[in-house]
């Protein structure tokens, strides 16, 4: 029998869905130590307010916050460590061209599960400005008034 493959969202940034235009998404493994994993499994990861850096070559997550593990005592390491991301060469150098230009900025916005992996889903951004957020929230609630609409047309 075929294995079942399936992604299990573990965490997830939805503010950068809000204060940024998604370019192109790409996705990376993680290196983790010790209790990480686990930590991560139990879903106390945050995602909120980390980006991602090049250096050297490397591409590495800053201030993504992964809570120590309750039952990890010595074998814990710090929530907000520098963590590197596995991607082929090909796509940092493609990444690194993204991030030359103005404006751009790597963002991770999922963390989850791939055959017993860890992923993170890491997004090419351009910021969006104040005006971009509140179009986007009025065409939300356009959206939202016209399905509404449309379902009580077809209750009667």
């Amino acid at each position: 029998m075929a294995k079942e493959r399936k992604n299990k969202t573990l965490a997830e940034n939805r503010k950068a869905r809000h204060d940024y235009f998604i370019e192109e998404s790409f996705e990376a493994g993680i290196e983790l130590v010790g209790t990480e994993v686990k930590s991560i499994r139990a879903g106390r990861a945050n995602l909120k307010d980390s980006y991602a850096d090049i250096v050297n070559g490397e591409v590495f997550v800053r201030n993504m916050h992964i809570s120590p593990y309750e039952h990890g005592n010595i074998y814990n390491r710090d929530p907000l460590r520098d963590r590197k991301l596995l991607m082929h060469k090909s796509e940092i150098t493609r990444l690194l061209g993204f991030t030359a230009q103005k404006g751009y900025t790597l963002v991770p916005l999922s963390l989850y599960l791939k055959n017993g992996r860890v992923k993170v889903n890491l997004a090419v951004a351009k910021g969006k400005k104040d005006y971009d957020k509140r179009d986007a929230m009025l065409e939300k609630a356009a959206k939202i008034d016209i399905e509404r609409q449309m379902k009580e047309r077809t209750r009667y």
